[in-house]
Order: structure tokens, then sequence, then C-alpha cells
């Protein structure tokens, strides 16, 4: 049965226009000569790749055919947008092929200027009106702050009155920034203005030139003693700081980390070092040259504290340490080193230390006691063993019988007698069986 026969479809022979054109045979070829045939086999038969460049050298050597630009410089005019004279000026220019660059003068861009905010009578009256200033100077000062762009050095010097840089400052600033807060709707609005936000004080800005002008007409005696000052200042805190270390490492542990001895046996008598601390042991165990260097790496410095720390224990030990912190899901190395997180690291493994340690002695009290018990159970082979008599009896005075001999003494004698009942009996001897005579 085949799928016609399933379909119901008549069995029909298939016409000769859809047989399959049988594929004519490739012809096979041959392989060429002086060529391998494991070559042959790995190039598939479409030829070799060439081993010298189809290309003359001559050719890379030789630049790409581009068309030749005719270059001249000439003294040409120009504008720019930054001024608004229209004024025009020379300069030399690249001509390529007769075309001259057109656009805006280049260096326009950089031309930039200061929104200088600008007020109305009525904004002025509501909101600008100060004893100390008038209209006029007011007005004054914002021309010369849009013309100067800010320069205030300049405006000081080109305001009609005598007015201090601080006073034209601090008078600019007040305006702009009432301006901007009653124009905004809200102050969430402006309140990112760095005009609002910094508010400028004028009696900063006078001290803080004073101490600028008393720095710089400093001499050099008045600078040499302020650098022995600084210097004496930063050896005072070293010091200090030195001292606080010393105090902190001296400092006894807490009771929480105090170890309470096992059968006489304390665990800081061992080759480990005994627990401190964390911050002690953090700040005691840091090398000297981490802290001459002020500024480190905090996982290259707990690696050297845990090598410090480390160093009693022998290799296996170190191993077991590790392995108990795999145990317990805890990286060797902390992945956010903080100083609390190496602290406790720290002090995590001189807790496993200190458990291995214990564990140790625990194993070797047990070994002691089962050694003990066995020798009080057990007795050497030449020891002879103890009968019911030898067992320690109460003292019983000796008493005289009616013969006038002594009870212990007659008991004596018969215990003389009697010495070999203790005596282990001897084996029984097999008797030889008796020979039979004739007469049997």
């Amino acid at each position: 049965m085949d799928a016609k026969d399933i379909l119901g479809l008549p069995k029909t022979p298939f016409s000769s226009s859809q047989e399959k054109k049988s594929r004519p045979p490739k012809e096979p070829q041959r392989k060429p000569d002086g060529v391998s045939r494991e070559v042959y086999a790995l190039t598939g038969g479409v030829g070799m790749a060439p081993l010298m460049p189809t290309i003359e050298a001559s050719h890379l050597k030789r630049r790409p055919a581009a068309e030749k630009e005719k270059v001249a410089w000439q003294w040409l005019p120009f504008t720019s947008s930054a001024r608004t004279d229209n004024l025009q000026l020379y300069h030399w220019v690249r001509v390529v092929n007769g075309v001259p660059p057109t656009g805006d003068y280049q260096f326009a861009k950089y031309n930039k200027k200061v929104d200088v905010l600008k007020y109305t009578d009525e904004e002025y009256e509501k909101y600008l009106i100060d004893p100390a200033w008038s209209r006029e100077e007011t007005d004054q000062l914002f021309e010369l702050c849009e013309r100067f762009d800010l320069r205030f050095i300049v405006i000081a010097d080109r305001f009609p009155t005598s007015r201090s840089v601080e006073d034209l400052k601090s008078r600019y600033y007040s305006v702009s920034q009432a301006l901007l807060i009653h124009r905004a709707r809200s102050f969430d609005d402006v309140s990112g203005n760095p005009l609002v936000k910094d508010s400028y004080d004028a009696a900063h800005d006078t001290e803080r030139k004073r101490a600028l002008s008393a720095l710089l007409s400093q001499t050099k005696q008045q600078e040499r003693k302020d650098a022995e000052t600084l210097a004496e200042a930063k050896r005072i805190m070293e010091s200090r700081a030195a001292s606080k270390t010393v105090d902190e490492a001296g400092m006894p542990s807490s009771s929480d980390n105090a170890m309470v001895p096992v059968d006489g046996v304390s665990p800081l008598t061992s080759t480990h070092p005994p627990l401190t601390h964390p911050n002690t042991a953090a700040n005691s165990s840091i090398p000297n040259s981490l802290r001459a260097l002020r500024v480190y790496l905090r996982t290259h410095a707990l690696d050297q504290m845990v090598q410090a720390a480390s160093a009693s224990a022998g290799l296996r030990v170190i191993k077991r340490v590790d392995q108990t912190l795999q145990d317990l899901g805890v990286n060797l190395k902390p992945k956010v080193p903080t100083k609390a997180v190496c602290v406790e690291h720290l002090e995590l493994r001189n807790e496993i230390l200190t458990l291995l340690n214990l564990q140790k002695q625990l194993q070797n009290k047990e070994a002691e006691v089962s050694a003990n018990r066995e020798s009080s159970f057990t007795e050497a082979p030449s020891t002879p063993k103890r009968s019911n008599r030898d067992i320690d009896r109460p003292f019983v005075p000796d008493t005289v019988g009616f013969t006038g001999e002594r009870a212990g003494k007659r008991d004596h004698k018969r215990k003389n007698t009697g010495r070999f009942i203790d005596a282990p009996p001897s084996p029984p001897q097999s008797k030889r069986p008796r020979k039979l005579k004739g007469s049997d």
C-alpha cells in the first residue's frame, strides 16, 4: 500500500516529462603533476593559492590617481557676524582651483555674550528700589555690565561715581536675583539657577581678597616661618596618631572575645595569635610601610594583615582555614572590602584559628584520658594477680588461745603450709595404657 492507495488515486505510470533527468557524469579532474594527493584534497581541486603576489611591486608604490588641485593664497576681504558695524577686513585665504571659501568668519563662533537681564519701570518701582542706589546709577551699571561682559574691574574703572568692585557686584547680583524670582511662576522653577542658589556675599569676598593680599605680600622670612610652623604641626599630629594607635593596641579585648580555659589549658598558649578587639587588630596589624603611604588599596592591606595573622600557623592550618571559609560560603577575599568588612573578615579568621586550636587540644586530651583508662584496667604480664586475701581488711588485734599460742601465728603456719593453694592447677597428665601380660 502506498500513498495513492490511501488517497484513492489511480496508479498511472510517470510520463516521460516527469521522470527525473539523469545528470551527466562529471568528468574526473586529473591531479596535476608535482602536487601531492593530500595537498590536492585540501585545495578541493580548485588549484593552489599563488605563492607570490600577482601585482607588481612597482604598482603598490604608486599614488592613487587624483585630480590635480591648483592651490593659491589670496588676500581677500571678509566680515564677521560677531561685529555689529559690518567692518570689512582682509586676510590671506587658501583658494583651491580658483574658488574662494564662503561662509562666516571661522572665529566668529567664539564670540560669546552674557545675557544681562533688562527691567521695566514698573519692576524697578516694585522690587528693585534700594536707598543706597539711584535709578540712574543702576541703569549705568547694567549698561556697563552688558558692554564689558561683567568684567567688574573695567566696570569699576568706567563707572562715573566712586564705587568699589564689591558694591557693584552686590547691586548687580541682587537685582538679577530679584528679577528671576518675581518673573518665575514658582520658586522651584529658578531654584537651580546659580544666581538664585548661590547669593553673592560681599563680606566674604572682601575677606578673601584681604587674605590673598596678605599672602602675596609675605616676605621670605615669613614664608620660612610659616613652613616651619606647618611642619611642626604635622609632626605633632603624627605623634598623636602614633600614640593613639599604641594605646588602642594595649587595650584588653572585650568580654565577647575573651576565651575561657578548657581543662586547665588556655587557647592563648598555643602558637596562634590571640584574639583582640576588631578595631585594635585592624589598626595594629597594618604594616608600617602602608601607614607611611597614607593611601593604599585596602585589599592589598588585607592580604598583608592575613599573612601577618597566619605567620605562626603552618601551611596545613592555613589551608584548613580557607577550606572552613569555603564551607561557610565566605569568600576568601571580600568582594566589597570596606573597613568594616575587612575587620569582620580578620576577626572570623582569628576565630577559626582558635577553633582549630581548641579541636586539636581536645583530641590530645581525649587521647590522654583513653590511655590512662586502659592503663588502669590492664596490668603488665610480670605483675602477679591479686587474690581475695590481698584485699585490704580492717585491723583485728591478735588473740591468745588456750594453748598459749596466738591465733594469728597458728593461722600463719597454716597459710605457709598451703602456699601452693592459690597457684593454678597443673594440667592433667594422660596415663599411659598398661601393657597387657600373658596371664591377662
